[in-house]
């Protein structure tokens, strides 16, 4: 890609590695750019000026008002660096003519964790790792179950849900897909149902984008449908299950447990330390209490190849959003 003038980029939200990894870039790309720990918002929008384009973390919510005051400096194209991008208002983007794109990175990080978590759940870690720190080393009072055994259904099938359903091929289990992708690529997933999945699965783990028909995805209905002593796996959105319904579900003995690396209304307490500071959520709170519940703070994706992945393709969307409107 050549261009008659340097592209000017404006990184918010860049944590140190973040930013290093932006600055060994740049020349690459001959980019020009202006790296800032700061979040994007109305106060930070000026940070901009000069910019068309930025790079934005998933960690804040990008508000119409903040939207606005990016226009007002000449902001075009935002790109995301995250896969998912439900943290901004892509339609009233879109109507005061801001672009937003998101990136694709190696999905290994998010299914490896997956898979991680689908065996902590299975084998009753949480306890077994709680009474240990105590030094009591007492076993379980139930067994664990080994995945050759059980049936796991993958809800998403796009490429972290497919890269989920390659590593459980290799423990013997029986795979089922539900998704727009189902079928797909080879998927080593037997397509059913949404409905046949929730009842035929000893696992369900959940790698679908969250939108106006995913939200929620696990309500009470579903979970009520789910075989008696099932798990729940989540490293998608907190928002595709109902966490009050699961709450209820785990206080009944409906579910046998979950592994949940994003929760609903996760924003504002994830990502900060909260030792001593109150948390408002209560279904969070009593999830964290549970034995069968474990929780960790929306970091599947945290590795350094994904890392290099969101920044390279986070520049490289700019790089393209600027080519296409030097020939439009």
């Amino acid at each position: 890609m050549t261009y008659s003038e340097p592209v000017g980029i404006t990184a918010f939200g860049c944590g140190r590695d973040e930013a290093a990894r932006f600055r060994e870039l740049a020349p690459r790309f001959g980019v020009t750019l202006t790296i800032t720990e700061s979040a994007v918002s109305e106060e930070t929008a000026h940070l901009a000026s000069g910019n068309r384009c930025i790079s934005v973390g998933h960690k804040t919510r990008i508000t119409p008002a903040t939207l606005r005051a990016l226009s007002r400096v000449g902001v075009s194209y935002i790109s995301t660096r995250s896969i998912g991008y439900d943290h901004i208002d892509v339609d009233y983007a879109g109507r005061i003519d801001i672009s937003v794109g998101n990136v694709c990175y190696s999905p290994d990080s998010v299914a490896d964790y997956t898979v991680m978590m689908l065996l902590m759940a299975v084998r009753h870690a949480k306890s077994t790792v709680r009474r240990a720190d105590v030094h009591d080393y007492r076993l379980h009072d139930v067994r664990g179950k080994e995945l050759r055994d059980l049936t796991v259904g993958v809800v998403g099938t796009g490429r972290i849900g497919t890269a989920v359903m390659e590593r459980l091929r290799a423990f013997g289990c029986r795979i089922l897909a539900y998704g727009n992708r189902a079928g797909e690529s080879g998927d080593p997933g037997d397509e059913v149902s949404l409905d046949e999945l929730l009842r035929s699965s000893d696992v369900v783990t959940l790698h679908a984008p969250l939108n106006a028909e995913t939200h929620h995805l696990l309500d009470r209905e579903r979970i009520q449908r789910m075989k008696p002593g099932a798990f729940v796996v989540n490293t998608g959105r907190g928002a595709l299950i109902d966490t009050t319904a699961l709450v209820a579900a785990l206080e009944d003995g409906r579910l046998g447990g979950v592994a949940l690396d994003v929760v609903e209304g996760e924003e504002g307490v994830f990502y900060t330390d909260r030792r001593n500071a109150p948390i408002d959520s209560k279904p969070l709170l009593r999830l964290q209490e549970m034995p069968n519940a474990f929780i960790s703070p929306h970091t599947a994706y945290y590795t350094d190849r994904a890392l290099s992945d969101t920044v390279e393709n986070s520049i490289t969307n700019c790089l393209e959003f600027e080519s296409r409107n030097q020939h439009a």
